[in-house]
């Protein structure tokens, strides 16, 4: 094989197909995941889970809420020495707390991590390799084409579409 003979376009349509199979397994995880994570702000998947935690006795409403780990905690009422909230109770004599949770399994939960990995998380390789070669698949999409040929220039046209339709979704 002489390789003088080969040009760029043919090494980025090589690159892209073997890069596009095995990016094709790591795609299908992430859009799963993706579709899940849409649903976040629901119950769509997810298991109750009662929760019973021997907490310090007499917190306040705000130490109460941070202990636990609950988002935009509030308090319903408060009746001698119970504290009622949403899906639970406090005793701030015993400082035994009992709620209910509402959470996605375990497998779905590490699926969802996927999306949610910070440079502390392993899966931040993961990320960022796929970042880069979905980056590397947009430009050598437009790569595997001479810039004079008609494909080239409407997959320019079409680039362009996308980028104004996410933007305009963006700020939808």
């Amino acid at each position: 094989m002489k390789m003088k003979n080969k040009s760029t376009n043919y090494f980025m349509r090589i690159t892209h197909r073997y890069l596009g199979f095995f990016l094709a397994g790591i795609m299908f995880v992430y859009s799963l995941s993706g579709v899940v994570l849409i649903f976040r702000d629901t119950d769509f998947l997810k298991k109750e889970k009662i929760v019973e935690k021997k907490l310090e006795p007499n917190l306040n409403e705000t130490e109460l809420g941070k202990t636990l780990k609950i988002k935009n905690f509030k308090t319903d009422k408060t009746e001698v020495d119970i504290i009622y909230f949403k899906n639970g109770t406090y005793n701030s004599t015993t400082g035994v707390a009992n709620y209910t949770l509402k959470e996605l399994p375990f497998d779905i939960q590490k699926l969802t991590k996927l999306h949610k990995a910070n440079s502390n998380s392993p899966l931040y390789f993961l990320n960022i390799f796929f970042g880069i070669s979905l980056l590397f698949f947009a430009i050598s999409s437009f790569l595997m084409f001479k810039p004079k040929a008609k494909t080239f220039k409407e997959g320019v046209y079409i680039g362009v579409i996308g980028i104004i339709f996410t933007i305009i979704m963006l700020f939808w």
